[in-house]
């Protein structure tokens, strides 16, 4: 059961006007520019830079703690990274006007449509992680990259092909807005089917084709849906709807889950492992070694994470898979099968996410406020709270909020590969599954005692 937000006039109005969105991506767009120039030009101390407290701890926090859980890709509705390429794109910066035509411009590349580039492009941040998340000019560097990429994947080629398929962020956004209650759909495929213009898809006077690619009437998951609102402003027949509706219903969409798909879930539990270890471990020499980038030890340690995220954690994944398969003696292949069971890492994935994180706000959100009064740290105190200092808040409740947090993850998948097991009639057995859930509480029990025991 889902319930329409869009059935209230007053949200389909607010949702269908451009200013409301047009002025948050304008002022993320600027608080963006700026945390590259205090990047650049502040302080390179990374506790006392805005780039560093701003991006990695208040924005980093708010984005796996609030809005995915709870809004999917609601970021991806305001993100400011692709707004200039579009500018640049359509010619146009609220929104098409009467006669407008789409820009003739180059498809995506067949190869390359799906997101191997934003696997790739997230592992390659992951390795120099370490460096990012505390140079200030770094991570200055890294996000007018990300900016410039974008424009030019715009002026090249149709529509969002850079959030679709490049965009590091974009990819674990979209893989974790599978659990979220809110989704956007079409109220009735049948109206689609039989209209024949395909505003929502070709664009109109009232707005754009859909950046991101898709007919609305064939989504089943929030996937690849950026919540860029264009289909609900140019479907003429009233047929797009934004619902809220039970947590994670898109795990069990029965579209066959693509490799590219699994992979991404399966970098993103093992980053999200390998971080606790590097960032949150006993082990000094591992986090020295993360940050000696070009040294012998960084390529020790960048091969190890590699082999591990690319390698282990897969393999012990097809591992309880395959065993699985043996005890049920389902003849299917065991890529189909891994690919099945694969939604079950969603809700893993996002709890060691969650409880990640919460140790650095938990810790760290007290460096924002003197950070907020001098975000260049060049001495200045606009707010009078530039001598606040470093307080860690809630730090007894931490563990016991993670490990709640870490166990609702792992009967979240448990539950979840037990129905995706009913599915299909050779795994109906729970112990047949016994091999999956044994890795899941194994990931689990990992988790906790890198960031509980």
């Amino acid at each position: 059961m889902s319930w329409q937000l869009t059935r209230s006039r007053f949200v389909t109005r607010l949702l269908r006007s451009r200013w409301p969105q047009l002025l948050a991506r304008a002022a993320a767009l600027g608080g963006f520019v700026f945390v590259i120039l205090s990047g650049l030009l502040g302080t390179p101390v990374g506790n006392r830079n805005f780039s560093i407290i701003f991006v990695w701890i208040a924005w980093w926090a708010l984005l796996m703690l609030v809005a995915v859980p709870l809004l999917g890709r609601g970021w991806c509705s305001i993100c400011p990274i692709p707004m200039p390429g579009e500018w640049l794109q359509t010619r146009a910066v609220l929104g098409p006007g009467p006669g407008w035509q789409e820009r003739p411009q180059r498809r995506w590349p067949r190869a390359l449509r799906n997101i191997w580039l934003q696997n790739g492009a997230f592992l390659l941040m992951a390795l120099f992680s370490a460096v990012i998340l505390t140079q200030p000019r770094v991570t200055a560097l890294v996000l007018a990259a990300i900016l410039l990429l974008a424009i030019g994947t715009s002026l090249v080629f149709e529509r969002r092909a850079f959030c679709r398929h490049v965009c590091p962020v974009g990819g674990f956004i979209g893989l974790y807005s599978e659990i979220s209650p809110v989704e956007l759909r079409v109220r009735s495929t049948e109206i689609c089917t039989t209209h024949t213009e395909k505003s929502c898809y070709r664009g109109s006077a009232e707005g754009y084709g859909c950046p991101w690619n898709i007919f609305p009437a064939s989504m089943t998951t929030n996937t690849y849906c950026g919540l860029c609102m264009e289909c609900l402003r140019t479907c003429p027949l009233d047929n797009v709807v934004i619902s809220v509706r039970p947590p994670g219903v898109d795990l069990f969409d029965h579209r066959r889950r693509t490799l590219d798909e699994t992979f991404k879930a399966l970098i993103m539990l093992g980053s999200a492992l390998l971080y606790s270890a590097v960032f949150l471990g006993p082990w000094g020499w591992l986090k020295s070694a993360a940050y000696s980038i070009g040294s012998a030890a960084w390529w020790g340690y960048a091969l190890a994470f590699v082999l591990a995220v690319l390698g282990l954690i897969p393999s012990l994944f097809v591992a309880a898979v395959w065993t699985g398969n043996v005890l049920s003696g389902s003849r299917h292949a065991i890529r189909h099968t891994v690919n099945h069971f694969a939604p079950g890492l969603t809700p893993l994935g996002l709890a060691a996410w969650i409880a990640f994180s919460l140790s650095f706000a938990f810790a760290n959100i007290s460096y924002l406020w003197p950070v907020l009064s001098d975000p260049m740290g060049w001495g200045w105190d606009l707010f009078g709270t530039v001598d606040v200092r470093w307080t860690p808040y809630f730090m007894p409740w931490a563990p016991v909020v993670q490990a709640g947090v870490l166990v609702v993850g792992l009967g979240w998948a448990t539950a979840a590969t037990r129905r995706l097991a009913a599915e299909d009639r050779a795994y109906r057995s729970g112990i047949r599954t016994a091999p999956i859930a044994a890795f899941h509480l194994v990931v689990t029990g990992l988790l906790l005692w890198l960031l509980v025991g």
